[in-house]
């Protein structure tokens, strides 16, 4: 999830307010009538064999305002003229008029594989019509073939699957068993994270945009080892000290444990300053507390150098929840644990009546294999590589880009006005933004300031995909 534009301020938030026409004042006279000269072709997509079937349902202004009347107001949307998708093939998307666009959000890091990829369809097409439903208190073996499949993905000891329906869920029971097993409720998180927006998810979510005015106790927030905007740049045992004296002067002595992405997604693309990871786990063991990787947007070959984001730290946690990416778009989540830690949960009864239902649980063992059998990690790896070289590079031309950051398809553009102050670029995000989809790409939006642009295309993007998302950025920032 993002930092979204709530419905009813849409139209004040992205009209570019008197703000941000004062600042385009600013820029000199020279460099406008540069720009004005400089005659530059709008950048052309890559060609794809697809064309999506006529679309004959209600239109954009029809649904938006079904939306308002009927769903919840708590829902936002991007861009000034809302986008009606209606249809989708592995990296693209086509709005209500047949236009094509190039995905690289990915539907908030969940579609891996590419939309509508026909093994995963057809996996979920096929299952559909055999069994859709039934309960975990039967045997049915998609459930039982997804757990080994998933289990033999993971290090050590981590082979006991719960199926949940969401990243949300995942973490509230990650957090649940970590303080069953431990007897201790204090859980340490970090400032800026972000695991859900239930209950306890909440309590270890840290920012003031995600959280409500109800209780959430037990969770401590550790400095954000974050090496842009950090105290500490990347020196990560410094940072790491916090999590000693959280524990030393705000607890027991003793925790359930310590909750953590590998990479911010909704913190916008933050990677944890290097050695930070291991240093918390041995401080948490310590504390006979458990470590619990948040794998559910950095997780499922999206960091390209490994299949898991905690890998890129060396460290092998106690439990591992996932979701988004799982299944590519189905509703499927999960916590993977040891036998030994998993035998908390019998002491009462835990079920789940959606969890691991056969629909869901055959479209992630697809997806697993489409993982496999299209190299979509080392895609990532090169692809990702590639791109951020650019991204990179376009840093070094615009003053606007204040840092380039993550790994394999799973990377961030923070907008500043000021590289020194690193004064947010909320307005300016806002256009280029909106400039790019008009182009005819698509990016997300994060970070607790709304200024950094979250890209997270499905795994099958490509060389020519990338080009023409850093010339599209380009020719936008260029205009400007």
């Amino acid at each position: 999830m993002q930092r979204f534009i709530p419905a009813g301020r849409v139209s004040s938030e992205t009209k570019y307010s008197l703000r941000w026409w004062q600042r385009r004042r600013c820029f000199s006279q020279v460099a406008q009538k540069e720009a004005s000269n400089n005659d530059v072709v709008v950048p052309k997509m890559p060609p794809f064999d697809y064309s999506p079937p006529l679309y004959t349902g209600p239109s954009a202004a029809d649904i938006l305002s079904k939306r308002k009347e009927f769903l919840s107001p708590s829902l936002f949307y991007f861009y000034n003229k809302p986008l009606n998708v209606v249809d989708g093939r592995m990296q693209y998307l086509f709005d209500e008029n047949g236009r094509r666009y190039l995905d690289a959000f990915g539907g908030i890091a969940t579609v891996c594989c590419g939309h509508c990829h026909p093994d995963v369809v057809d996996a979920i097409v096929n299952q559909t019509k055999r069994l859709q439903h039934s309960t975990v208190l039967y045997l049915n073996n998609a459930i039982a073939d997804f757990a080994e499949a998933l289990a033999n993905k993971l290090p050590g000891n981590l082979k006991v699957v719960f199926f949940t329906n969401s990243g949300t869920e995942a973490n509230e029971l990650a957090m649940m068993i970590a303080r069953l097993y431990t007897g201790c409720h204090d859980i340490i998180s970090l400032r800026n994270a972000y695991h859900g927006n239930a209950a306890g998810t909440m309590g270890a979510t840290a920012q003031s945009n995600w959280k409500f005015n109800v209780v959430q106790s037990g969770v401590h927030h550790a400095l954000n080892p974050d090496p842009y905007r950090g105290v500490f740049g990347s020196e990560g045992e410094k940072y790491a000290k916090d999590v000693q004296d959280l524990i030393q002067f705000g607890t027991s002595g003793n925790v359930a444990g310590f909750i953590s992405e590998a990479i911010q997604g909704v913190g916008g693309i933050i990677e944890l300053a290097p050695g930070y990871l291991s240093s918390v786990y041995r401080t948490i063991k310590k504390a006979g507390g458990l470590c619990i990787a948040d794998e559910v947007q950095a997780g499922f070959a999206r960091t390209g150098s490994h299949f898991w984001g905690f890998e890129n730290h060396g460290v092998v946690p106690d439990m591992v929840t996932m979701a988004k990416g799982i299944g590519n778009g189905i509703p499927l989540g999960a916590v993977v644990t040891t036998p030994e830690i998993a035998e908390v949960l019998t002491r009462r009864s835990y079920f789940n009546t959606f969890g691991g239902n056969p629909v869901c649980t055959a479209a992630g063992l697809a997806v697993l294999k489409v993982i496999e059998k299209e190299k979509l990690q080392e895609n990532a790896f090169a692809v990702g590589s590639y791109l951020k070289e650019r991204l990179t590079a376009l840093k070094d031309k615009y003053d606007l880009i204040g840092d380039v950051r993550g790994r394999g398809l799973m990377l961030g553009v923070e907008l500043v006005t000021d590289r020194k102050l690193k004064t947010p670029a909320k307005l300016e995000t806002l256009h280029v933004m909106d400039q790019m989809k008009e182009i005819g790409v698509l990016v997300g939006k994060g970070g607790f300031y709304g200024n950094v642009f979250r890209i997270t295309p499905p795994l099958c993007f490509t060389k020519e995909d990338a080009d023409f998302l850093v010339d599209a950025m380009d020719y936008t920032m260029g205009k400007m």
